[in-house]
């Protein structure tokens, strides 16, 4: 892919991020990896949402230094080219301060896998890794220390990453998160959660991951 489609993609993803109300004013960012493997292009610091354009997009190595772009990068950059040095399957990371994910992660509680949407979508509780400072090598090395298979993490009194092989199952995971995590405090206000057994969170995950949106699962396969 030509780094100026990748550019065009990556706008067309943070813009999304806003869209689905997952992020206020200039907070959150969404990166891909180049296909080349040795940069990353990023949302730029500190811009609106409403004002950004392709040719804002900023254009990072993975040695941190900025190869490409009339502005600073995320201030979350370090973060996301620790990711994608530490999971090879990575190809998009995001991250929001979305309201009722990051309500958990003030908390410091992983969300309980208490619904076969989450056990769908993150084969098991969202994981919530500990507190780690802005803007070095910490949070990306708390993210892969602590995300396991789940391509969705809290962060301690921070917020939420989200990974995934493509732009589009990053969002996803982004999208979902959220959800979930909206529908379970609601479910703790009304009493206590109860959560999947452990081989219904496996069953539910491999249907999900290895069988939903076939063919075969169109002709009854569930």
């Amino acid at each position: 892919m030509e780094l100026l489609e990748l550019k065009r993609q990556v706008c067309e993803g943070n813009l999304e991020l806003a869209r689905n109300g997952l992020v206020a004013w200039t907070g959150g960012n969404l990166s891909a990896l180049a296909d080349s493997g040795d940069r990353i292009v990023i949302k730029p610091s500190g811009m609106l949402y409403s004002q950004m354009t392709p040719e804002d997009m900023v254009v990072v190595g993975l040695d941190g230094k900025i190869i490409e772009g009339k502005h600073g990068p995320s201030s979350d950059t370090s973060s996301h080219i620790g990711i994608y040095k530490g999971r090879s399957d990575v190809r998009s990371v995001v991250h929001t301060h979305s309201t009722y994910a990051t309500a958990w992660a003030a908390l410091g509680e992983p969300i309980p896998c208490c619904l076969t949407a989450i056990s769908d979508e993150f084969g098991g509780p969202v994981p919530c890794g500990g507190y780690a400072r802005i803007g070095g090598d910490a949070i990306g090395e708390e993210v892969l220390r602590s995300i396991g298979h789940s391509p969705a993490i809290l962060m301690q009194q921070h917020g939420v990453f989200t990974i995934g092989p493509s732009i589009t199952k990053a969002l996803q995971a982004a999208v979902m998160v959220e959800d979930v995590a909206h529908t379970v405090w609601a479910a703790r206000l009304m009493g206590k959660v109860i959560e999947l057994p452990e081989e219904e969170i496996a069953a539910n995950f491999d249907r999900y991951t290895n069988r939903y949106g076939t063919a075969q699962a169109s002709e009854g396969v569930s």
